[in-house]
């Protein structure tokens, strides 16, 4: 992890991350717990988050996540894995709605079951995330809730529907609730990530045609890394942005 800035106001704070295990969700993780946050994290990948656990378990100076295993489609079961969080590290200080599964699927064939999965998935569970934890940042005086969004709806991306729709929708539940969240201090701020390259990206969806359409998409030609995602994440988690609020942060490399 290339990360250079340090944020003394995320040392000890409670951060929990939906989605954990892999992918962008694992690079937060580990940013966040380079910054000597206690960090929960859930996922249903047991075995990539073991591993994830075990990994910066064994690097100097950084302190090792939790990791609770949790179907975010299953309401109860969230909620209760964020109250037994603060219960055994403490109040939750920072959410990060990270979960979410892009999965490739046909308007014209899915039905009304996997559809709401889809919405199950990318959405809902950020709402009831919220809900759980806004009684532990009220008693704390103060909160950071980071939404992940998408650029994909942005550009009309086909073929994924249930998420594009998700994700644009993200924007609406920040924006939503911005304003009743604010009366307890409580910030919360959508982190839109463009064309990552995420180890499942790589294998799934990337190939040189793509390459060459991200290339001339974006102004930045650099490929785009979790690393970069990361650092503005912790930047809206810190202190530092203690007056951001109901804002849509891109991070896309100028995607045209």
């Amino acid at each position: 992890m290339a990360l250079s800035n340090s944020y003394p106001s995320l040392k000890d704070k409670v951060v929990f991350i939906t989605g954990g295990a892999s992918g962008i969700g694992a690079a937060l993780v580990e940013a966040f717990c380079r910054q000597g946050a206690r960090v929960a994290f859930v996922d249903i990948l047991e075995s990539d988050a073991e591993q994830l656990c075990k990994r910066l378990s064994e690097i100097q100076g950084v302190t090792a996540p939790r990791f609770f295993f949790c179907d975010i489609t299953q309401t109860a079961e969230l909620q209760n894995t964020i109250n037994i969080v603060c219960d055994e590290i403490g109040p939750i200080s920072v959410l990060l709605n990270n979960a979410a599964s892009d999965t490739r699927h046909d308007f014209r064939t899915i039905d009304e079951n996997y559809w709401n999965s889809r919405i199950n998935v990318n959405l809902r569970h950020a709402f009831f995330a919220i809900q759980a934890v806004y009684p532990q940042m009220k008693s704390l005086g103060s909160g950071s809730i980071i939404n992940f969004g998408s650029m994909s709806w942005y550009e009309c991306q086909g073929n994924m529907t249930g998420y594009t729709t998700s994700k644009a929708a993200m924007e609406g539940l920040t924006r939503g609730l911005a304003r009743d969240l604010g009366k307890d201090n409580i910030r919360i701020n959508t982190l839109i990530p463009g064309w990552v390259m995420t180890e499942r990206q790589l294998r799934d969806w990337v190939n040189e045609e793509t390459l060459k359409d991200i290339q001339r998409s974006q102004c930045l030609k650099d490929r785009l890394m979790p690393d970069d995602i990361c650092a503005m994440a912790l930047f809206l988690a810190s202190d530092d942005s203690k007056m951001c609020t109901a804002q849509n942060f891109i991070v896309d490399g100028g995607w045209i």
